[in-house]
């Protein structure tokens, strides 16, 4: 967490006097603090138990015999392993066109551009990989055309996410929903130890650049001016402070004309004077007054 695409539900746990590790009230408020300050993740008083789940691990990793040692860990800047306890934290969930009303309006914004060179795109949760590359393959259906003037920047916080979405490297059920035709045109399928497995075609993964990204972070390496900005499912885990935050560093890196697209659930009226909307989940730049 793209910035994530959204928590999956979690095994309940035991009670404290059958867990592994005792895992007390302020233990849970100091993953909290530290979740929220590091990734802007406003972890709900329900998530006690899915935090001892996934942290648990960890424990067990790091032969730490304690959740107070744990955090007393992070709490002394190990990089390492602050890396591996914001991955622990975050749960991505996405799909090959995942929420599919948002391709066809982003081709007819792709139209309206064209001649435009470049045209900039950036992806600011791309999970494991399928919307950077549905956002690619609506690219080249569009202009009919591996060879075009679209750059797409694919960021995410967890770079264990990151790794997968570079590789391109797919099971049969994460592209089964996908059109034979698509299939054929943006895949090449395994054989031998890789049968069952697809692979993004290179020509498509050439379009699309890697990084890791910090939405909370005060620098960001990305430039603007963007065409458009997907950030679908990324904004319910920050609160309302925050998401302000953020988009008001999105605007300043928008074109006149930019898209900003944001997930089902999300909601942007609270920064009317940053973006306005278009409808479905679209947003533009809300005109300056004059």
């Amino acid at each position: 967490m793209e910035q994530k695409s959204a928590w999956s539900p979690a095994p309940r746990v035991p009670d404290s006097s059958a867990r592994e590790f005792a895992f007390t009230t302020g233990d849970f408020e100091r993953v909290r603090k530290l979740i929220y300050e590091h990734a802007g993740i406003s972890l709900s008083t329900a998530k006690q138990d899915m935090v001892y789940s996934r942290l648990a691990r960890r424990l067990r990793e790091t032969r730490l015999q304690s959740f107070g040692d744990y955090l007393a860990l992070l709490e002394r800047g190990d990089k390492n392993e602050w890396e591996k306890f914001v991955n622990s934290l975050t749960t991505n969930l996405t799909s090959f066109f995942r929420e599919p009303h948002h391709f066809p309006l982003f081709a007819e914004h792709l139209k309206k551009l064209q001649g435009r060179s470049p045209i900039k795109v950036w992806c600011s949760a791309a999970s494991t990989g399928e919307e950077p590359y549905s956002i690619a393959i609506t690219v080249v259906e569009t202009f009919n055309s591996f060879n075009v003037p679209v750059s797409i920047v694919a960021s995410d916080l967890d770079t264990n996410v990151l790794a997968t979405a570079a590789k391109g490297v797919y099971p049969l059920d994460r592209v089964d929903k996908l059109s034979p035709e698509r299939l054929s045109r943006f895949f090449v399928r395994g054989t031998g130890v890789q049968d069952g497995f697809f692979t993004v075609r290179p020509e498509l993964r050439r379009m699309l650049s890697f990084q890791r990204l910090n939405l909370l972070e005060p620098n960001w390496s990305l430039r603007g001016p963007l065409d458009a900005l997907f950030c679908r499912n990324v904004m319910i885990y920050f609160d309302k402070p925050t998401q302000y935050k953020i988009l008001s560093r999105f605007a300043p890196l928008m074109s006149d004309n930019g898209l900003l697209f944001a997930g089902h659930s999300e909601s942007f009226l609270h920064a009317a004077d940053l973006f306005r909307s278009l409808g479905k989940t679209v947003y533009e730049l809300t005109p300056r007054p004059r």
